[in-house]
């Protein structure tokens, strides 16, 4: 059975910058059994969901300042050490997303993952938008530090919007496919 990364603020856990969760709608399995929150629900009754906050695998607390990739460099670019994270106060927190990023590969690969599914937007976790670094609520296209470094190394990663199609992926990898 193929294992699954997920982020914990999906699951319910309260782990996000400002101490809350962002859990799918339906987590708890309740209707369609096709739903995001469904999908989520069986992968935990499965054992196959792997939990992961990557900021609170970097040792950063809950609550924590908002950050943002400086500049709207982008994830390359932090992974490179030509960018910064950075707070509202221009606290550097770049070793702490490297820390968690690094942390999140290796807790993957530990348990063989090859999907992940991750929080839309964040410095981390967005697949196709993060923050611009001007804290003003806009976004550029381009991953997060945690999801760059996964593709970087070969796992598929999906939104929170897309776990319909991380299951239709867990489903070919299990009957042989790519």
């Amino acid at each position: 059975m193929e294992s699954v990364l997920v982020s914990a603020c999906l699951m319910g856990r309260p782990v996000r910058f400002d101490g809350a969760a962002k859990p799918v709608v339906g987590l708890t399995g309740d209707g369609d059994d096709h739903a995001p929150g469904a999908i989520l629900a069986r992968w935990r009754s499965e054992g196959r969901a792997v939990v992961y906050c990557p900021e609170v695998g970097g040792g950063l607390g809950v609550p924590r300042p908002p950050a943002e990739i400086e500049n709207a460099a982008g994830a390359r670019a932090v992974l490179d050490g030509t960018a910064r994270i950075v707070t509202p106060q221009g606290v550097d927190v770049t070793r702490a997303y490297l820390a968690g990023a690094h942390a999140a590969l290796e807790t993957a690969r530990s348990a063989g993952v090859r999907v992940a599914v991750v929080k839309e937007s964040s410095p981390s976790c967005g697949l196709r938008q993060v923050y611009d670094g001007t804290f003003a609520g806009k976004t550029v296209s381009g991953p997060g530090v945690t999801t760059r470094l996964l593709l970087d190394h070969g796992i598929a990663v999906y939104t929170e919007r897309d776990i319909p199609a991380a299951q239709a992926h867990l489903t070919a990898l299990e009957q042989g496919g790519p």
